[in-house]
């Protein structure tokens, strides 16, 4: 039988986690919100950020959805020290945004797992579960109901 003196005895002799890197030395997580899905690549650079192909602040326009992508190199203190290739479908920019930033958080934790602790703790690494409510029948709308009519 194992006797067990500590939790913390268990979790100090874990051995640290490996970067998980593809043969190009990227890492690669997905990233979700809403109906939006984010695939996210990440590597050493100088910061760039494409997304479908185009930068950043030509496909998110407005100042605040760039700066949802940018939280999680401030967190970490690593601005502009990884370029980040991704491709997003489904959804507005704002769920698009919210994919970004979730893929983002996962790729780093893969390509630095030092990180998770950080990321987990300003809750980057969590998916936003929340989405749209499905139509019911004999409602107008999820739940709207039809405007009732006494006569």
């Amino acid at each position: 039988m194992i006797e067990i003196t500590s939790v913390d005895s268990i979790v100090s002799e874990a051995p640290p986690r490996e970067p998980r890197l593809d043969p190009y030395g990227r890492a690669y997580a997905t990233g979700k919100r809403k109906n939006s899905i984010a695939r996210v690549w990440i590597k050493p650079g100088a910061g760039r950020i494409l997304v479908n192909g185009t930068p950043q602040e030509e496909y998110f326009k407005r100042a605040v959805l760039s700066m949802v992508i940018q939280q999680p190199f401030a967190a970490t203190s690593r601005d502009s020290q990884y370029d980040v290739y991704c491709t997003v479908s489904g959804g507005g920019l704002s769920g698009q945004a919210g994919a970004v930033r979730h893929g983002i958080s996962k790729a780093l934790d893969a390509f630095e797992p030092d990180l998770r602790k950080l990321l987990k703790q300003v809750g980057f690494l969590t998916r936003n579960s929340r989405i749209v409510e499905r139509k019911k029948y004999g409602h107008r709308k999820a739940r709207r109901r039809f405007q009732f009519s006494k006569r």
